[in-house]
């Protein structure tokens, strides 16, 4: 698709943070666990408040969670939200409420509430290759070996590592183009498990970038004691 060039390079993020937290075992949901004194989420908000390539937030929760939410954004003084508006019944569906308020042309990082620690380094790069690309997400080598397996479980295959990507949030696109790959996505019945996913459905191409291994998304209650060693680790 054509692009017209912009003068200044940002984008919009919408941070979904509509999840149920059914695998961190708690009531509470786990955007609002906190770390060093700050909610999850606000940890991530924090990030594209900082960025120079963020210039609006939209921020997706549950329904009740709304209050919470909007309390938390003046609280810590996120001044570049400007919208919290309610999820779906998927992740799919949540996206879809926060790009529903993004004009068409303008690029999007869509991006996990659980992932805290992204820096804003990251966030700046990734919209930059967006522009560049028309699609960027972040991605990590895996540190162990990785092998396919059969329905028994046995060894088929041991991909080479460097051929292989962990992929990450935030994942950043032009908005129309994600609003017709999620069109396309409804109507065949696809269902991924990111944004990238659904853009490769549709045939387009994502441009890797390389992550961060600290960029941990914090979903089971294994992941509470290494998101606190990672708030040491950076705050050192």
């Amino acid at each position: 698709m054509l692009r017209i060039k912009k003068e200044k390079k940002t984008a919009t993020a919408i941070i979904v943070a509509a999840g149920s937290g059914s695998r961190m075992g708690k009531t509470q949901n786990k955007q609002f666990i906190m770390l060093h004194g700050m909610p999850v989420l606000a940890h991530a908000i924090k990030k594209f408040q900082c960025s120079d390539k963020i210039d609006s937030i939209i921020v997706v929760t549950k329904a009740g969670s709304i209050p919470l939410v909007n309390d938390l954004i003046r609280e810590f003084g996120f001044t570049k939200v400007t919208d919290v508006v309610a999820g779906g019944k998927t992740r799919q569906d949540s996206v879809n409420c926060g790009l529903a308020l993004v004009p068409n042309g303008k690029v999007v990082a869509i991006h996990d509430g659980a992932r805290p620690f992204v820096s804003t380094k990251l966030i700046d790069e990734l919209v930059s290759a967006a522009y560049e690309f028309g699609a960027a997400a972040p991605g990590v080598i895996p540190k162990d070996t990785v092998k396919t397996v059969s329905g028994d479980c046995s060894v088929l295959e041991t991909p080479d590592r460097q051929t292989l990507r962990l992929i990450q949030t935030p994942q950043v696109v032009f908005s129309d183009d994600l609003k017709l790959a999620y069109i396309r996505a409804r109507e065949m019945g696809f269902v991924g498990t990111d944004d990238c996913s659904v853009l490769e459905n549709m045939g387009l191409s994502i441009h890797i970038v390389s992550g961060e291994y600290t960029n941990i998304k914090v979903t089971t209650p294994d992941d509470i004691p290494i998101a606190e060693a990672i708030c040491d680790f950076l705050e050192q």
